[in-house]
């Protein structure tokens, strides 16, 4: 039972920073497209950003570009988001997933595998 686990979440101030973490277990995961998804109270899921599984290539949403990095550690097998620049919209429930495919992709329906999801609050 492969599962994601995503960590980091917490309550900031607008303008600050918080790093998620997303970790798989032993080499799950290893090759496929990782992304970071969220949902805020009373909205549909949207995407974030995602990675590819070497990490080569990356897309963020137009909404998150220029604040927001995903990046990827092969050898811990972790995925993070380097958030900064927070906003009150930012806030919501952050998940990250793992695609059947190594192809960075933004289609929510790629990906296969769920973290739990970690929240992230900003305030004003």
């Amino acid at each position: 039972q492969v599962q994601l686990e995503e960590s980091g979440g917490g309550l900031v101030q607008a303008g600050g920073s918080l790093r998620l973490s997303c970790a798989a277990p032993g080499r799950a995961f290893s090759n496929s497209a990782m992304g970071w998804f969220r949902q805020a109270p009373g909205k549909e899921r949207e995407f974030v950003a995602t990675i590819s599984g070497y990490g080569w290539d990356t897309r963020l949403s137009d909404s998150v570009s220029g604040r927001f990095t995903i990046s990827r550690d092969n050898a811990k097998n972790t995925v993070y988001l380097q958030m900064n620049s927070l906003k009150p919209e930012d806030t919501a429930v952050y998940y990250c997933a793992a695609a059947r495919r190594a192809g960075a992709t933004t289609s929510e329906n790629e990906y296969d595998y769920w973290g739990q999801g970690t929240q992230v609050t900003v305030s004003s």
